[in-house]
């Protein structure tokens, strides 16, 4: 019998193993990277709809996370910018998601029915309700740190833009006006045929609570 064949043939398996687990953290904790594929997803809505990448196939799609109790959040959506951006681009016919990462107990956090009732009384103007992750698959699958934190994906099913929704990280909405719109701008130069001059940035906002 040979107890060194066997022995060899043991510690290869160990070492597959451990290095099928090491890897399963490092796949859970994917990101949108631009240039690259967007991750897959599969939630379901506020509404009960189920809402994957595979239904956007060949079509625009902006990500947008979401918190109502964030002050950055509020920043936008008190100040009608938000909602204004959605309207914009789903006019042009560009899907638009909002998703809310918040973990059952944790700030951010709606039940079904209450998310229908924030999308009311917030005027969201994207093209389904709250899309609802509170297992987080989807906010970590993406790399989705703060909220806001902005995507943009191509009909290639590519990231052209991931970061923040501007250049201006005050919670003091005064200063939108003046604030260079990075996912307005990344839209309009990606839909024209156009290289994104900015394609990330650092996000800004509320952490996402996982």
């Amino acid at each position: 019998m040979n107890t060194q064949g066997t022995s060899g043939k043991r510690s290869f398996r160990k070492l597959l193993g451990g290095v099928a687990l090491f890897a399963l953290p490092a796949l859970a904790l994917a990101v949108a990277v631009p240039g690259e594929k967007a991750p897959d997803f599969s939630e379901v809505d506020a509404a009960g709809e189920v809402r994957s990448l595979k239904d956007y196939e060949g079509q625009w799609l902006v990500l947008e996370w979401f918190n109502k109790d964030c002050p950055y959040v509020k920043k936008h959506y008190g100040s009608g910018n938000m909602q204004a951006l959605q309207k914009k681009y789903t006019d042009q016919d560009i899907n638009w998601l909002t998703v809310i990462s918040s973990a059952k107990g944790k700030q951010g956090y709606l039940e079904p029915a209450q998310a229908l009732e924030v999308a009311k009384s917030h005027n969201l103007s994207a093209s389904a309700p709250f899309l609802l992750d509170a297992d987080g698959s989807m906010g970590r699958a993406y790399g989705a740190k703060t909220t806001p934190h902005m995507f943009i994906i191509n009909p290639e099913g590519e990231v052209v833009y991931a970061g923040a929704i501007d250049d201006n990280d005050s919670a003091n909405p005064a200063v939108i006006p003046k604030s260079a719109n990075y996912v307005a701008t990344a839209l309009d130069e990606s839909m024209a045929g156009k290289a994104v001059k900015t394609a990330s940035s650092r996000a800004y906002g509320c952490s996402v609570k996982y």
